[in-house]
């Protein structure tokens, strides 16, 4: 019983990190329907520039601000210059898709040719393990889960109580209802991948931090459990990436116990086929017609 309570406490921390990948997923694939499959070089620049930023500066806000801007900016260049000058021609999703690839491993490229490809060390000062009711977590481990929930109660805030937010609901509804509404269903595509790239930014500041060393494929590695979260708990919701975040760390973590670690990942990819097949559209999704990512 005390294995399985370390393994729970494991996987809240994994579903933390998790969580941020698999919003930022989400918000951007609501108003787009294009899953992007450069967003773990999102979180892999993120943890880039926090690096650099700690190498001149050693200030962990810096770090956080570096990374964040750095997703941010990525997101805002892949849309703006890749993605919105196909789609205002007609592509397809597929082509966009294929883009997404595309940059993902040109990315990657720049990422080893400017670094080298061997990790490099980041951590944040070490500390020690205490007790926290049945679990067992480190300093670090309550700031990565303060952090994330912190971040969804001001993206709930932002969704729900400001004009964006409500913006960018109307656009993940209907792009072309929010048009004749009088919304910029164009600037809001944007400021969603900007807000996007921020959150994955920072997804990469937390996992470069919890894992200690990372190379060029850091955030690209982590892409099957952020997928698999967001299928689960309905891709383009990002209520629902938080809740499959949490199913998918919790399961990733919990089976470590019972096999090796090394193939807990295979349990990612086993719920996401078991969603895909019982519940395609997630544990909160719905079904949404389908459209291309115009702006």
């Amino acid at each position: 019983m005390r294995d399985l309570l370390l393994g729970i406490g494991f996987g809240l921390i994994s579903a933390a990190t998790l969580s941020l990948s698999a919003v930022a997923l989400s918000l951007q694939y609501s108003v787009t329907s294009v899953p992007n499959f450069a967003h773990g070089e999102l979180m892999t620049v993120g943890a880039y520039a926090a690096y650099v930023t700690q190498q001149h500066t050693h200030s962990v806000p810096l770090e956080l601000l570096a990374a964040i801007a750095a997703g941010g900016l990525l997101a805002y260049l892949i849309n703006g210059f890749v993605l919105q000058p196909y789609s205002r021609r007609g592509a397809k999703t597929v082509t966009l898709f294929v883009l997404t690839i595309v940059v993902s491993f040109v990315v990657q490229a720049l990422l080893e040719l400017f670094f080298g490809g061997a990790n490099v060390s980041f951590s944040l000062n070490s500390d020690t393990a205490f007790a926290v009711g049945p679990f067992l977590f480190t300093t670090q481990n309550l700031i990565v889960i303060g952090a994330a929930l912190l971040i969804m109660v001001l993206l709930h805030a932002l969704l729900m109580y400001t004009p964006f937010g409500k913006s960018q609901r109307a656009v993940a509804d209907s792009p072309e209802l929010a048009r004749y509404c009088g919304i910029n269903a164009a600037r809001v595509v944007r400021l969603t991948w900007l807000l996007a790239g921020a959150i994955a930014g920072l997804a990469g500041w937390v996992l470069a931090a919890s894992i200690g060393s990372f190379g060029p494929g850091l955030g690209y590695s982590f892409l099957l459990p952020t997928f698999a979260a967001a299928v689960v708990g309905g891709i383009g919701r990002p209520y629902g990436a938080m809740l499959g975040a949490v199913v998918v760390g919790i399961a990733t973590e919990v089976s470590a116990l019972y096999i090796p670690p090394d193939y807990k990942e295979s349990v990612a990819f086993g719920l996401l086929i078991i969603t895909l097949l019982f519940r395609p559209n997630g544990l909160l999704g719905v079904v949404r017609p389908a459209r291309t990512a115009t702006a």
